[in-house]
């Protein structure tokens, strides 16, 4: 191990001294975020859209620097980075990369921060309203010539609605903030955290009771072995009678063919899901033929807004990282930076 990190170091005193400063850009960005690259005379980049472990193995060794969108890296592939002195998350999810690994080899990982909060927010907020509406029904009964559907889809008010936010970082209080317009009544499931933020929450202590008085329930934590699966069987069974679960976090949060066999029985009045067990989702996946889902393509944070905010904190990271100025904030493994 300590040989590893002294030939990176070594590696990078001879790049700072005799070269440019190699950024590989794991998947393309957002044109005003390549602009600072672009910008700096003393940094090159290479944009990478073949992202196979065999392809990255060509190219992390001469990185200084590793941009990377939802792109996984494998150990295998971060072991070969011997001169990255970062891999830049465009995002706040980490499940791609193997940060304990990063830890080991003395390699920060960084994320974005708050730039994509928003649109994440306002994209559980369009799924939970379009749940709760009956979105996709209606809509495909216009199209198909059944405007009398009107009268047999049922949909609900959220207003005076409870909805549980699990996760209350960046984005559950931008949800929050917005749900609490909509009148809904907001219960917060948040060991980490007990700032309301000036928003009026009530934090609870049991998330299996907090479950049982929910007419709504979205998820905002990251997918780790603690949170795998926080929505199964048994803690949608809580759930009241018609109540509407919504994930615009990760996949592998929810048990998905569970979720599909209470919206069957009539238990949950629907769903709405941006992220999923396996991406892309298989088309014979059972969400699919459900009606009650409304489903989009891992696209909350995709506004044209967020694009441009997390390519350019990307590239800031990527850059500060080079330059010495890392913000320990968006630094996911700040264990590093002692000897950074």
């Amino acid at each position: 191990m300590g040989s590893h990190n002294q030939d990176r170091q070594t590696t990078f005193r001879k790049t700072v001294v005799g070269m440019k400063k190699k950024i590989l850009v794991i998947q393309p960005l957002h044109e005003k975020a390549l602009a600072l690259l672009d910008g700096r005379e003393d940094v090159s980049y290479k944009i990478v859209t073949d992202f196979s472990e065999e392809n990255l193995l060509k190219h992390v060794g001469s990185a200084d620097a590793i941009t990377v969108r939802d792109a996984p890296m494998s150990r295998k592939v971060v072991e070969q980075a011997t001169s990255a002195r970062v891999i830049s998350r465009h995002g706040v999810g980490i499940d791609n990369i193997p940060v304990d690994f990063c830890t080991q080899l003395n390699i920060p990982v960084t994320i974005v921060g708050p730039v994509n909060a928003v649109s994440v927010a306002e994209h559980a907020i369009f799924l939970l309203l379009a749940a709760a509406r009956a979105g996709i029904e209606l809509d495909s009964a216009v199209r198909e010539g059944r405007f009398a559907a009107r009268a047999n889809t049922p949909s609900v008010e959220l207003n005076g609605k409870t909805l549980l936010l699990i996760g209350y970082g960046r984005i559950g209080r931008e949800v929050a903030r917005r749900a609490a317009a909509l009148g809904m009544r907001v219960l917060v499931f948040d060991p980490y955290v007990a700032d309301a933020c000036n928003v009026s929450v009530t934090f609870v202590e049991s998330l299996d009771d907090a479950l049982k008085r929910a007419d709504a329930v979205s998820l905002h934590v990251p997918l780790t072995d603690e949170t795998r699966d926080i929505l199964g069987e048994r803690r949608l069974a809580l759930l009241p009678r018609g109540a509407i679960v919504v994930n615009a976090s990760r996949g592998g949060l929810m048990d998905e063919s569970a979720l599909v066999r209470h919206i069957r029985s009539g238990a949950l009045h629907g769903a709405g899901i941006d992220t999923f067990q396996i991406e892309p989702l298989p088309p014979q996946s059972p969400l699919v033929a459900e009606k009650r889902v409304v489903l989009s393509p891992h696209s909350a944070a995709l506004t044209e807004e967020a694009l441009i905010g997390m390519g350019v904190k990307t590239v800031e990271n990527a850059l500060a990282a080079l330059d010495g100025t890392l913000d320990p904030e968006l630094v996911v493994n700040k264990e590093v930076l002692e000897d950074f």
